[in-house]
């Protein structure tokens, strides 16, 4: 027996330094996995040997989830060694304290998906992002909350929100996923292309990197990004942080290396948007470069040691209304489509410039054996006929409204995008025909006086007066739609709605009430469009006279016997403006009247086995418009075939 005890004891003993040992082992593994600037070197370092990445970008937000592992899979077979991801804080947190973290939100899944594609990841979590994204990715209820709030700066207000968000939320879930914990994230970056922002706070900058610091540790390579121009790096650089540059074709990368080495003298050269498209608006042509140019262009990069990031590698969709605008020379909205003219299409197929880059990445790196991936098959589920549900005149009768003096903001009615009613009745006589003028309308309104539509209001097009007529006592209805936020530039507080006193021949109309339609709501919207068409008679009054600011429905079948649902393009030939949804996915707003962007991409995964249910809100003219005898319905197609390079106006 005390032999037996002893026996115990000693193999209890040598069990414990088996497990000590292993363990200091597990440590070291961990210690081993590193990755750093060699700046002695003018590289990186990734385990202590030379390492340089060549990324694409890919927007997790912008692609069904389902379909992720298809387009790492894509950027892996093309060579590349790396995916680049932005965060979009508004997506994330669409009303204060509202965390949404799931489907294609869950940004902790896409990070290991990648992983799981042998992919590192480059994360850029802002908290700006530009992206041609609402606000710049900024969620809308900052300007709700302060009205003032001076954004990207070291406004106490946004500086209060900015660390909640990073510090509390976002960088906690990142900590774990980075290089030296396991994970595939090797670098992050550090706000976007800040010096084109011409705040140059550089107390932001730095409250910033300390925030970061804090909570991902001292090892993580933070990094900037900022567009050419010494102006623009000198207000970007953030001390201790590595600066990079971006930059696209028709430059040459010695040239703008050197203004990378200005502010950067030693490290590794790396431009972190390298462009193979540009991007889009409503009414322009659709942005095109040639393959074999690109595939010349990277070369050059590549040939100097550098490292790169393509953006995009694959643009995806802008689904429901997230999409952006500009401030050019005048308001510019941005489509649905997010195409890029990049190497991966919006749906997923590989094009001429993805076979052209991946010959040029393998002389560099190694690509990965196996077959390049095919273009995915479509589908044409054909002829779709739509019939009206009824007009958004009719369905304000089963919405509350909000009635204040003066016009209210959709900030103010807590609305992120969409649509707000607008109504007022006229307490005194005008003279015939009145001036009504709206100067500042964000962004397109149109106007009806007792239900008769009299013109329209743009901030896209400059339109901002309408001859009314009309008598004491008579009501007047501007809809305002929301076109999507300012992306960058200094005039991201780009409050929605109208934004300013109407008047009528200078006189200031008071008395309004605003009522905001559910489009971000489905369930709601389902539930009051179904009230509607209980209470509606067969032929419903349209909103306009070509049959705009109606709702309409259709279902077609995808027969059971089918393996799967195939990606398929909604086509709206005849249509004008508006938005669609198929079953519980708003695809997002169309424009085939201006292009180039004539079909919305419809994901397999937005679809389903049996019947299916699409839904417009055609805004300005529809092809079934009278004389229409009743039940009237009219078509729209499920092609095969994508076309975001239609034509566009002269």
């Amino acid at each position: 027996m005390e032999m037996a005890a002893k026996l115990k004891t000693w193999t209890f003993f040598i069990l414990c330094l088996v497990v000590i040992h292993f363990t200091q082992g597990t440590h070291e593994g961990r210690r081993r996995r590193t990755f750093k600037i060699d700046y002695a070197n003018d590289r990186f370092l990734k385990d202590g040997l030379p390492f340089r990445y060549v990324s694409g970008s890919i927007h997790y937000f912008r692609v069904p989830a389902s379909l992720w592992a298809d387009r790492l899979w894509k950027l892996r077979m093309a060579g590349f060694n790396a995916v680049q991801t932005v965060v979009e804080w508004s997506s994330h947190e669409p009303e204060p304290g509202v965390l949404d973290f799931s489907g294609n939100h869950d940004l902790e899944a896409f990070i290991t998906a990648a992983q799981d594609q042998d992919l590192l990841v480059i994360l850029r979590v802002g908290p700006f992002i530009c992206a041609e994204r609402d606000m710049g990715g900024f969620p809308y209820w900052l300007l709700r909350l302060h009205p003032n709030i001076r954004l990207r700066s070291s406004d106490p207000a946004f500086l209060r929100h900015v660390d909640a968000w990073l510090g509390e939320v976002l960088l906690p879930k990142v900590k774990p996923l980075l290089y030296e914990n396991g994970g595939p994230i090797i670098m992050v970056q550090v706000e976007n292309e800040y010096g084109s922002s011409s705040n140059c706070d550089f107390q932001y900058t730095a409250h910033l990197r300390e925030v970061f610091r804090q909570h991902l540790g001292p090892s993580v390579v933070l990094f900037t990004v900022d567009s050419t121009g010494s102006s623009n790096l000198r207000c970007g650089k953030i001390p201790d942080v590595y600066a990079t540059v971006d930059f696209g074709l028709g430059t040459d990368p010695n040239e703008i290396f050197g203004q990378q080495r200005l502010f950067e003298p030693r490290g590794p050269l790396v431009n972190s948007e390298f462009y193979p498209g540009w991007i889009d608006h409503w009414g322009e042509p659709h942005h095109k470069t040639d393959a074999q140019e690109l595939a010349g262009a990277l070369d050059a990069i590549l040939a100097l040691n550098a490292s790169v990031n393509m953006y995009m590698f694959h643009g995806g969709t802008n689904f429901a209304f997230t999409a952006g605008s500009n401030m050019g020379r005048t308001f510019q909205t941005c489509p649905t489509s997010y195409d890029y003219d990049a190497p991966v299409s919006e749906a997923g197929d590989p094009t001429e410039k993805y076979h052209a880059l991946r010959q040029v990445i393998s002389k560099y790196l190694v690509v990965p054996l196996g077959p390049v991936p095919p273009v995915p098959l479509k589908a044409r589920y054909g002829e779709v006929k739509m019939e009206p549900l009824g007009s958004v005149m009719q369905l304000l009768s089963l919405l509350r409204g909000v009635t204040q003096p003066w016009p209210l903001t959709f900030e103010q009615l807590h609305l992120a995008n969409g649509i707000v009613v607008y109504h007022t009745v006229l307490r005194f006589r005008v003279p015939d025909p009145a001036r009504l003028s709206v100067n500042d309308v964000h962004d397109r309104g149109y106007v009806f006086v007792e239900g008769r539509y009299v013109g329209l209001v743009s901030r896209e097009q400059e339109l901002y007066d309408v001859a009314v007529t009309a008598l004491p006592g008579h009501t007047l209805v501007i809809m305002v739609e929301s076109q999507g936020r300012v992306s960058v530039g200094p005039r991201l507080n780009d409050f929605k709605g109208l934004t300013a006193n109407v008047t009528i021949n200078n006189h200031v109309l008071k008395g309004w009430t605003m009522t905001p339609l559910p489009l971000t709501d489905l369930t709601r919207l389902r539930h009051v469009l179904w009230r509607l068409h209980q209470t509606l008679s067969p032929s419903p009054q349209l909103g306009t006279p070509q049959g705009g600011m109606t709702f309409y429905r259709g279902t077609f079948n995808i027969p059971a016997e089918e393996p799967h649902p195939l990606d398929t393009f909604l086509r709206l030939d005849g249509w004008a403006k508006g938005v669609a949804w198929v079953n519980d996915v708003c695809l997002g707003r169309y424009w085939p009247e201006v292009g180039p962007q004539v079909t919305l991409y419809v994901p397999r995964s937005a679809l389903t086995q049996g019947t299916n249910t699409l839904l417009l809100l055609e805004l300005e003219a529809s092809p079934c418009h009278a004389p229409c005898p009743a039940p009237c319905s009219c078509p729209v197609s499920l092609v095969d075939t994508h076309q975001v390079d239609g034509p566009t106006p002269p």
